[in-house]
């Protein structure tokens, strides 16, 4: 990850070293996606979302309450490879578009390049089958709205390396990873050359769990019963960001507290019905007020 460790870790921030004792973990008990993701969104843990086929989540996220803002309503959009995303989101009720998996892009009146990307990607190899998309499908129609549509919020989830670590394809699962990195380097180079964006965009980069590493064979799976799985990491590079590195000194910080860390990179107090885990403070410039 050549960009990931040359930009961001000059200019933002990266966290979960534990061998420095720079901790980050999921603090649900379950240890996979769907909860992961809920977690990160929510700001919350919610016990009862406790599968990947869990229905269309109760909980506000911080997507949904940041499109509830004058400034950002239907400025906000997210994307996913996997078909969950519907769910995790509650598109229906949160009232942002979000592109999963083979959702079609461009409704009923497509561009010529989101009626190209809707033909490759329905006639593409499919791996995963109907419930996961490969990345460079996510990628390319994110990429597209983010040059054509300029939203002020976007969201985008890449899924290969989990699924080719529970392939255990370990060749795989690099190459992925690596293109990932290509990929951000390619988001931040656009935004750094858009007006509208340069030096007014933050990335905030993490994943929904961890995989095993205590035993060699469980690398290639998470869960409660993975010793390992719990253990995460976050990187974080904008304006309101102090330019750390990645971070050496000892400390203990969880994916709950991440949406309420997006919303203040926003400028925002994410508040709903459900509590709200404090964001990490330690990220802002000294001058910097989240």
């Amino acid at each position: 990850m050549p960009f990931f460790w040359s930009e961001i870790a000059t200019k933002g921030q990266i966290y979960g070293n534990r061998d420095l004792g720079n901790k980050v973990d999921v603090a649900n008990p379950y240890w996979f996606s769907y909860p992961g993701y809920s977690e990160i969104m929510t700001g919350n843990i919610d016990l009862k979302v406790n599968s990947n086929g869990y229905k269309a989540n109760p909980n506000v996220n911080v997507l949904e309450f940041l499109n509830q803002q004058s400034k950002l309503k239907g400025k906000v959009v997210a994307f996913g490879a996997w078909d969950a995303f519907d769910r995790i989101l509650n598109e229906e009720r949160s009232g942002f578009p979000v592109i999963s998996a083979f959702d079609k892009v461009g409704g009923n009146k497509p561009t010529a390049s989101q009626k190209l990307l809707n033909e490759m990607r329905d006639n593409s190899f499919k791996p995963f089958h109907e419930d996961e998309c490969l990345d460079v499908f996510t990628h390319y129609q994110a990429m597209d709205e983010l040059k054509t549509k300029k939203p002020k919020v976007l969201y985008i989830a890449y899924g290969e390396t989990d699924e080719w670590a529970h392939h255990a394809q370990y060749r795989s699962y690099l190459d992925a990873a690596n293109q990932v990195d290509k990929w951000i380097q390619e988001v931040w180079n656009f935004v750094q050359n858009d007006p509208q964006y340069k030096n007014k965009t933050t990335l905030f980069i993490t994943v929904d769990h961890g995989r095993g590493d205590k035993v060699k064979a469980q690398w290639t799976d998470h869960g409660a019963d993975v010793p390992g799985a719990s253990e995460i990491w976050f990187a974080v590079m904008g304006p309101e960001i102090a330019s750390k590195g990645e971070i050496k000194t000892e400390s203990q910080f969880y994916q709950k507290q991440f949406a309420q860390t997006l919303a203040k990179i926003m400028g925002y107090d994410f508040k709903t019905s459900h509590p709200v885990e404090k964001e990490i403070s330690e990220l802002f410039q000294s001058n910097q007020k989240p």
